[in-house]
C-alpha cells in the first residue's frame, strides 16, 4: 500500500506540481484536433486526448529524471528533485514509468482507431529516447519537439483515420516551437551544463542564440500564417497571431541580458502564446 508521503513524492516525479510542460504539449493537440475536427471534435477522442497529454507528458518527466539522476544533483535548479535528492529510486522510478505508458496505451487501445495505435508506438519511443539526447547530441530539443508534436498527426489519426499534409505542417511548427521555448529553458542551465558536460541547442547556439530564436520564431509564425491561409480560416484567427507575434518580441526582451531569471519567465511566457493560436483557430471555426 502506497504511503501519502510516497505518492506525493511520485507527484513531484510527474511534475503534476509544475504543469507548465501539460500545457505546452495539451495546445498543440488543441490545435490539431479543433483542425481535424473543423471545430467539432469528438468528444471522446478529445477528452481521451487531454487525459493522455498529462499521463503521457508525467512518463516524459519521470524517464528524464531517471536518465538525468546522476547529473541534478550536480544542478542547483535540478538538486532536489525526488531522484536527485534520493526520496525515490531509480526502480520505483521505471516501475511509475512503465505503469503510465501502460495506462496511455489502453487509453488508446480501447477508444482510438488502429492508425492511432500503431501511431502511439512511436510517441512512447520518442519520449523514452528524448532524455538520452544529451549525452550524444547537441540537439535534443529537437527529438522534445518531435516526442511534442506526435500528438498533432495522432490527433489527425484520430479524428479522420489519415494524416493529411496540414497535419505535418503543423508537426513542424510544433517542433520549431518547442526548440524556440526548449532552448531558452535550456539557457537558464547553460552554465551547469557546460561544467558537467550536457549537451544543448542553447550551448550549441552560443552567442547567436537570440538569433536563432528569433529566427525559429520568425519561421513559426510565417508557417501559423500558411496554416491560415491554406484552412481559409478568418480575419480573427490572423488577429491573434499578431497577438503571438507581440508575445514572441515580448519574449525576446526577455532572454536580451540572458539572465536565468528571465529566460525562464521567457520559457513560461510560451504557454500564453500556444493559447492565444488555439483561441484563435477554436474562435475561426466558431
Amino acid at each position: 500500500m502506497l504511503q501519502r508521503a510516497q505518492i506525493t513524492q511520485y507527484a513531484h516525479l510527474m511534475r503534476l506540481d509544475r504543469p507548465i510542460g501539460i500545457l505546452l504539449l495539451l495546445w498543440p493537440t488543441l490545435w490539431a484536433l479543433w483542425i481535424a475536427g473543423e471545430g467539432m471534435p469528438g468528444f471522446s477522442i478529445l477528452i481521451t486526448f487531454i487525459i493522455g497529454v498529462v499521463v503521457m507528458r508525467s512518463a516524459g518527466c519521470v524517464i528524464n529524471d531517471f536518465a538525468d539522476r546522476k547529473i541534478d544533483p550536480h544542478i542547483a535548479r535540478t538538486q532536489n528533485r525526488p531522484l536527485a535528492a534520493g526520496l525515490v529510486s531509480p526502480k520505483e522510478a521505471i516501475m511509475l514509468f512503465v505503469a503510465l505508458c501502460f495506462v496511455a496505451f489502453i487509453m488508446v487501445l480501447f477508444f482510438l482507431n488502429t492508425l492511432t495505435i500503431l501511431l502511439s508506438i512511436v510517441a512512447v519511443l520518442l519520449a523514452s529516447l528524448y532524455p538520452f539526447m544529451k549525452r550524444y547530441t547537441y540537439l535534443p530539443q529537437f527529438v522534445l519537439g518531435a516526442a511534442f508534436a506526435w500528438a498533432i498527426p495522432m490527433a489527425f489519426a484520430a479524428e479522420l483515420g489519415t494524416v493529411p499534409a496540414i497535419a505535418w505542417l503543423l508537426f513542424l511548427i510544433t517542433v520549431l516551437w518547442t526548440v524556440t521555448y526548449d532552448t531558452m529553458y535550456a539557457m537558464v542551465d547553460r552554465a551547469d551544463d557546460l561544467k558537467i558536460g550536457v549537451k544543448s541547442t542553447a550551448i550549441l547556439f552560443g552567442r547567436a542564440d537570440r538569433l536563432i530564436i528569433g529566427v525559429l520564431q520568425v519561421l513559426v509564425l510565417s508557417l501559423l500564417i500558411v496554416v491560415g491561409l491554406l484552412l481559409d480560416l478568418n480575419i480573427i484567427y490572423f488577429i491573434t497571431l499578431s497577438i503571438a507575434s507581440g508575445l514572441m518580441i515580448y519574449q525576446q526582451t526577455l532572454i536580451y541580458e540572458r539572465a536565468a531569471k528571465g529566460c525562464f519567465k521567457a520559457f513560461l511566457n510560451n504557454n500564453w502564446f500556444g493559447l492565444v493560436v488555439f483561441v484563435g483557430i477554436m474562435l475561426s471555426y466558431a
